[in-house]
């Protein structure tokens, strides 16, 4: 029996690679692309594939055992910002094909345990806070559209007799992992005013890579229960307490400047239709709501709960970021 990772050369695929391997679990590796640098394939236990979730013929090469555990990571993420013509099938591809693929592979193969990371996306803007795994869905961009539509995917197997949790992160942040933080710390480290949009009143939540690792484990060790489950740090502070206490560990001489979220969803709304996106919609339109999930669910089922709290997250991500070999 092994551990089948697709996507899993990258951020999360990388941090439960070397918790499985530290365990003596057997890990292949399936992706697009191999880093060597990040070590996690020095270990005699783990082995790589190429290969691309989107080609259905690439699942061919992967050697099957009975009792094979499968994670499905494999994704196109929304930073780098992609053009607003091109997004629909960029992601529909990456996501909703490429996990069709998945479960298709599975099915051939006799394998019925799936851990499925989406995303909170697919909940779109909060209708109640805060948010438990029963939240609307109701996605705002082709991203969470694309999401939404493969939970429904994975539920429909549910009834084919597969076993499938569904795990909605809030951002997935920790070392190594910038995205969209990489121009904050930019203006930061320029000792630039850092607006927000809106007051920076709102709570903001991030989930560590690590936590994220731990919650697929315990998602094994719970037996694979047919659920959704959020994932989220607790006790989220505002964004302003965030920024300030980032600027204030960058020695920065930085200062926030609140905006009017309305003219700020305006412009950029606009930039985006002149094909000058500067964020993608589905991050600005929520930038001034607290967007909080619960995971008590996970605590319940999974014996799961967030041990990284949002400051320390954000903190080590910048110093990554200044420091990137350390």
């Amino acid at each position: 029996m092994k551990h089948i990772i697709f996507g899993g050369d990258g951020f999360l695929g990388t941090e439960l690679t070397r918790k499985l391997t530290a365990r003596g679990e057997q890990v292949l590796i399936c992706d697009r692309k191999q880093t060597p640098s990040s070590g996690i394939y020095k270990p005699d236990n783990v082995r790589y594939l190429a290969m691309d979730v989107r080609d259905k013929d690439s699942f061919a090469a992967i050697p099957v055992e009975s009792g094979d555990i499968v994670y499905h990571f494999a994704a196109e993420l929304l930073v780098p910002i992609i053009k607003r013509a091109d997004r629909k099938d960029y992601f529909w591809q990456a996501l909703y094909v490429g996990t069709q693929n998945v479960l298709d592979f599975m099915q051939q193969n006799g394998l019925r345990n799936l851990i499925y990371f989406t995303t909170d996306m697919v909940y779109g803007h909060t209708l109640q806070d805060p948010r438990t795994e029963d939240h609307p869905r109701a996605p705002l961009g082709p991203y969470g559209e694309a999401k939404y539509r493969t939970e429904l995917l994975c539920e429909d197997y549910r009834t084919k007799g597969f076993n499938i949790p569904i795990f909605r992160p809030r951002l997935i942040i920790g070392p190594g992992r910038l995205g969209i933080l990489e121009k904050l710390f930019k203006l930061i480290d320029m000792n630039l005013p850092v607006p927000t949009i809106g007051n920076g009143k709102n709570y903001y939540q991030f989930i560590s890579v690590s936590d994220c690792a731990e919650a697929c484990l315990s998602g094994v060790a719970a037996g694979f229960p047919n659920e959704a489950y959020n994932l989220g740090s607790l006790n989220p502070p505002t964004v302003n307490e965030l920024l300030k206490t980032l600027i204030k560990e960058a020695g920065s001489r930085s200062f926030l400047i609140p905006t009017p979220a309305s003219a700020v969803k305006f412009v950029l709304a606009t930039l985006d239709r002149f094909n000058i996106p500067l964020m993608d919609p589905e991050q600005y339109l929520i930038a001034d709501e607290t967007c909080v999930l619960d995971v008590s669910k996970g605590e319940r089922d999974l014996n799961w709960v967030p041990k990284d709290h949002d400051t320390d997250m954000l903190l080590a991500a910048y110093r990554s970021y200044r420091n990137p070999g350390d």
